[in-house]
């Protein structure tokens, strides 16, 4: 059944009290249209500037005074059965004389059997209403409409500018792909804002979109978006992640190709610290070629009793309106591993993270890093969380030696004066990010003797430097001794 039709079903068996929640009033009005044409019952609006006035047609004697207890004295008078939409009117019903009206006009005392309908962005009712109101949802934008819109505000253009739109039809059929999720007025900001900046529609405006929608999803400020994500090229090792990916990227982006195989649906990475688990979950969104969305469990937490619970939800409600997307949970431990002394916050994320990931539809891979495997949860390493659990160890020889290659390069420093093969052997033990930082001191050692940085600069660094594996090296052989045999290599 259509929204349409759920609502004029609603109508006809005189439904006394509907809420809608939603900032698009124009849809609203829109669809309470349709359905007088079915239900054939006057349509009216209040507003607090306008008062009550007659919207399918003119009736000027009919206008009452934007007054609340006059509007509800006028509803309760009308003997003929109405729909009558009321924007933002739920800020009155603090008055004992509004929420009585109101009350009785919903249980029919002395009153026709109309349909109020309260609109408004974020409606919370009093106790003595909700009990009688029925929350209905009204459903974003489809294709067909968001279409609409893009030609809309691209005819305007024209006629405003005298000139052709350019247009690339595969990137104007992406870009209201990507609209999905978004209201009409959001839809429309967006596409004006694609269309002025220089009056043509093409590949270069994808990145500009995905940024924007993210903008308008992420009002909380509980998600940080990357849409330029990394490729595996700018990073060392991790080899089966890499083959991993390939393998399964046709069928993630479209899983009616292959129907016999089910979409993957998310990797744990477990490992080191500073061996590259960050930098494998941003080359995992690049070898997918989708954005990548990070979630921050420490910006969920609210000492406000459900407000967490409440944070989690909306931040993955949000992901699934950018997916395409790969959802990067970084230090997921941390968000889950409160025990017993928060009051059952962390075992309420706990279950509903799972119940989400189990359930999603939405083309959402989710990369979940941790560095301490004691403090997961067993529930998250149940077979069947994830599709996968990589262990990410620290960097073989021959992969240290690309990551000095990378960061040299990156530095714009020639290779040839370095040997990389001694420079690997001499950094046994060292992570990626410790190697990074060798070559950081090595440049400062450098820059204060005036000096250029070189082979013995490089290893005076290494020699000065105690990797994690030293300080903490019985943490780290426990966890290397725990992965051995029950998880799979990442490279």
């Amino acid at each position: 059944m259509s929204e349409l039709d759920d609502l004029t079903t609603l109508v006809r068996a005189a439904t006394p009290l509907l809420v809608i929640e939603t900032v698009d009033e124009q849809r609203v009005i829109e669809c309470f249209r349709h359905v007088i044409a079915r239900a054939l019952h006057p349509l009216w609006r209040w507003t607090l500037t306008d008062g009550l006035r007659r919207l399918d047609f003119a009736q000027l004697d009919g206008e009452v005074a934007p007054d609340a207890t006059a509007t509800l004295q006028a509803i309760r008078a009308h003997e003929q059965r109405g729909i009558y939409l009321m924007f933002d009117f739920h800020g009155l019903l603090g008055y004992a004389m509004s929420l009585r009206q109101l009350r009785e006009i919903v249980q029919r005392h002395r009153s026709a059997a109309h349909t109020v309908v309260l609109v408004g962005a974020r409606i919370e009712l009093p106790e003595e209403l909700e009990a009688l109101a029925l929350r209905v949802p009204l459903s974003l934008p489809d294709i067909k409409e968001l279409a609409g819109i893009l030609r809309g505000e691209a005819a305007g253009w024209q006629r405003e500018q005298g000139r052709r739109i350019e247009v690339d039809n595969e990137a104007a059929r992406t870009i209201v792909r990507n609209l999905l999720g978004l209201s009409a007025p959001d839809a429309r900001r967006i596409v004006r804002k694609l269309i002025y900046h220089d009056g043509a529609l093409g590949p270069n405006d994808l990145p500009v979109l995905m940024q924007s929608k993210f903008d308008l999803l992420n009002r909380s400020g509980l998600l940080h978006f990357e849409y330029a994500t990394a490729s595996f090229a700018d990073i060392a090792g991790v080899g089966r992640v890499r083959e991993w990916v390939r393998r399964r990227r046709a069928v993630f982006l479209d899983p009616s190709a292959t129907p016999m195989l089910d979409p993957p649906k998310g990797v744990l990475l477990l490992g080191v610290q500073g061996c590259g688990k960050s930098l494998a979950a941003k080359a995992i969104a690049g070898g997918f070629g989708v954005p990548l969305v990070r979630l921050d469990f420490g910006t969920l937490y609210n000492k406000y009793q459900g407000e967490t619970e409440k944070n989690l939800r909306e931040a993955l409600a949000s992901t699934e309106l950018l997916a395409p997307c790969v959802l990067w949970i970084d230090e997921i431990e941390k968000g889950l591993a409160g025990g017993g002394d928060d009051g059952g916050v962390s075992r309420r994320v706990l279950g509903y993270l799972l119940t989400w990931m189990a359930e999603r539809k939405a083309k959402v891979f989710v990369v979940a890093t941790a560095n301490a495997v004691d403090e997961l949860p067993p529930e998250l390493l149940r077979k069947g969380r994830f599709d996968e659990i990589f262990f990410v160890d620290l960097p073989r020889e021959a992969v240290r030696g690309e990551i000095f290659a990378l960061h040299l390069a990156r530095r714009q420093l020639e290779l040839d004066r370095f040997d990389l093969a001694v420079l690997a052997a001499a950094s046994d033990g060292f992570s990626g990010a410790e190697i990074e930082q060798t070559i950081v001191s090595a440049l400062y050692d450098a820059a204060g003797t005036g000096t250029a940085p070189d082979q013995a600069t490089l290893l005076d660094a290494l020699q000065q430097t105690r990797p994690l594996s030293v300080l903490m090296r019985e943490q780290v052989q426990a966890l290397r001794a725990w992965a051995q045999g029950r998880c799979v290599a990442a490279d």
